[in-house]
C-alpha cells in the first residue's frame, strides 16, 4: 500500500483534465462498453409447429445461441408431424471472424488505453521526453483509429447476417412439416438484438474518438509548433540592444512636423530694443 500511495501521490493527474487525456479516458472506457456488448451477448428466440395430429405438436421450440456466433454448430429438434418422429436442424452461417475480430480490436484498445494512462499519470516527462513518447503514440493512435473503422464496419456487416440467419420467419422455412398445409408453423418470440446493436455503435463512437485524438498527440510531437510561432506584435516601438527605446519614439511626433511660422522672441526683443532708441514715432496728422 505504501508504494502505492507513493505512486499516486508523484501522479500528475491533472493531465487527465487536458484532451489529451480525457479523450484516452473516454477511449479506455468506450472500448470496455464495446467489447462487452458484443462478447457477453446470448440470445434466444422460439417457434411453434402445430401438426395436423395435435399430439405430435411443438409448441415452444427454443433455439439459443451465443457468442462468437458459429450458427453452423446450433442445432434444434422440431417435429416432422409424420408418426411422431422428429428431425434435427442446424442454423445457416458462421459470423465468429467479424466478431472475435471486433472483440479483439476493443480489448487491445483498452488495454492500451490503460497503459496510455499510466505513462500520462506518472511518467509525462519521459513521453515527452526527445518526442519519441509522442511519435510512438501517434502511430499507435492511427493504427487503432484505423482498425476500429475496419472491425466496425466488418461487425456490422456480420450482425447484420446474425440477424437474418436467427429470424424465426427464415428458420421456419428449414422445417420440412412447414411445407404440408395442413400443418401450421410460427414464430412465438423474437431474439433480442438491442445489445448487439448497441456494440455497433459503440464501435463507430470509438473510431470517433480515435480519430479526434489524433490531433492532440500530433501537438506533442512539437512537428507543427514550428509554423505556429506567433507574429511579432503591431503598435510597439522596437526596442534597442540595451533595453530602451529608441529616441526616435521618445520625441514628440508633432514637433518636428509642424509647419508654418515659428516666432522668433530673440527677433522681438531686439526690435523693441531699437525702436526705443529711435524715440516715439510721429503721428498720422504730421507725416501728413
Amino acid at each position: 500500500m505504501d508504494v502505492v500511495n507513493q505512486l499516486v501521490a508523484q501522479g500528475q493527474f491533472r493531465v487527465l483534465k487536458v484532451p489529451l487525456g480525457f479523450i484516452k479516458v473516454l477511449e479506455w472506457f468506450f472500448s470496455i462498453l464495446a467489447f462487452s456488448t458484443c462478447g457477453s451477448y446470448s440470445g434466444m428466440f422460439r417457434m411453434a409447429v402445430e401438426c395436423k395430429n395435435r399430439t405430435e405438436s411443438d409448441l415452444s421450440i427454443e433455439v439459443e445461441f451465443e457468442y462468437p456466433f458459429r450458427l453452423h454448430q446450433v442445432y434444434f429438434d422440431a417435429p416432422k408431424c409424420s408418426g411422431g418422429r422428429k428431425q434435427r436442424l442446424f442454423l445457416v452461417g458462421d459470423y465468429s471472424s467479424s466478431a472475435e475480430f471486433f472483440v479483439t480490436i476493443g480489448v487491445f484498445a483498452f488495454l492500451y488505453a490503460t497503459a496510455a494512462l499510466c505513462v500520462y499519470a506518472f511518467f509525462f516527462e519521459k513521453y515527452k521526453e526527445n518526442n519519441k513518447g509522442p511519435l510512438i503514440d501517434l502511430g499507435v493512435t492511427a493504427v487503432f483509429a484505423f482498425m476500429w473503422l475496419v472491425s466496425s464496419a466488418a461487425w456490422a456487416k456480420g450482425l447484420s447476417d446474425v440477424k437474418t440467419a436467427t429470424d424465426p420467419d427464415k428458420v421456419i422455412t428449414l422445417i420440412s412439416a412447414c411445407d404440408a398445409d395442413a400443418n401450421r408453423c410460427r414464430e412465438v418470440h423474437d431474439p433480442v438484438m438491442s445489445g448487439l446493436n448497441t456494440s455497433v455503435a459503440f464501435g463507430f463512437i470509438n473510431l470517433v474518438l480515435w480519430v479526434g485524438n489524433l490531433w492532440f498527440v500530433f501537438k506533442e510531437t512539437g512537428i507543427i509548433a514550428p509554423f505556429m510561432r506567433a507574429p511579432p506584435p503591431e503598435g510597439k516601438p522596437p526596442v534597442a540592444a540595451d533595453g530602451q527605446q529608441q529616441a526616435s519614439y521618445e520625441q514628440d511626433p508633432y514637433a518636428s512636423n509642424q509647419g508654418g511660422y515659428q516666432p522668433n522672441y530673440n527677433q522681438e526683443a531686439e526690435y523693441g530694443q531699437g525702436y526705443g532708441q529711435q524715440g516715439a514715432p510721429t503721428s498720422f496728422s504730421n507725416q501728413m
